[in-house]
């Protein structure tokens, strides 16, 4: 992938991940543009990073997500990537959750990480293909690969996402478009709430090893213990993933 020169959509992309990929994005010397749900904390990225464009924007909503292709098309129309980042992660246990009367809260993990990013790789393929260069990465998890059980809908979804990504590369493979898939491991950032994550890789050193993935040409780039997750057998899965699940189910119980 080219580093430099590129008007950069990134969803999800005013903290943590999101927000570590624009900085180095515009470092890059490219047009990066962030989105989120959140005004105060896209204003408060814009003041860090006075050279980011920021667009308020619920991408639960079909409506809001048509309205973002619309808006980067017409405004940004030499947009040639796409970095659906946008994820949220929510751990319980299946024998406390209130499915019947709370499905909603669940429902929004399912339609921020699968339906979001499949809609909008969908919008913008057939435009970012008119493009001489074009890229679109879908940053998935480790956990796509061995699933971490308190965690059950995060972790499907991103599976499902990874999916995807394998299907939307072969059927780009005859146009200029590049898919990429980013798998990272537990980074130290606020996903699922403040304080779950301190134990996992720092921010900085996590995005600058991403980075030299994507500068090298992977299509797949992983970092720290999500690298040899992309290739575990079914059974080193299996292992793994009953490993993962046995040192933290107290922590939904």
């Amino acid at each position: 992938m080219k580093l430099s020169g590129n008007t950069v959509l990134i969803t999800g992309g005013s903290s943590g991940i999101g927000l570590a990929f624009a900085e180095r994005f515009l470092r890059a010397g490219n047009t990066v543009i962030v989105t989120g749900r959140r005004a105060d904390v896209l204003q408060h990225a814009k003041e860090t990073h006075p050279g980011l464009i920021t667009y308020v924007n619920d991408l639960n909503m079909e409506s809001e997500r048509v309205a973002l292709f619309d808006w980067v098309t017409a405004n940004y129309p030499e947009v040639n990537v796409l970095v659906n980042n946008a994820g949220i992660q929510q751990r319980f246990n299946v024998l406390n959750s209130d499915a019947k009367n709370d499905w909603n809260y669940f429902n929004k993990e399912i339609m921020t990480n699968i339906e979001a990013p499949f809609h909008l790789s969908m919008l913008f393929a057939p435009y970012l293909a008119t493009k001489e260069a074009a890229t679109i990465i879908n940053v998935t998890s480790g956990l796509a690969f061995t699933p971490f059980a308190i965690a059950p809908i995060y972790s499907a979804t991103k599976a499902a996402l990874h999916s995807f990504t394998i299907s939307l590369r072969h059927q780009l493979s005859d146009t200029s478009v590049e898919v990429i898939e980013v798998a990272p491991p537990a980074v130290s950032t606020d996903l699922g709430g403040a304080g779950l994550h301190t134990n996992g890789e720092p921010l900085d050193a996590f995005a600058d090893g991403i980075f030299e993935g994507l500068e090298e040409g992977h299509k797949e780039v992983g970092y720290g213990t999500s690298v040899a997750r992309l290739r575990m057998s079914r059974d080193e899965i299996d292992k793994y993933a009953e490993q993962m699940y046995n040192a933290t189910k107290n922590l939904i119980e």
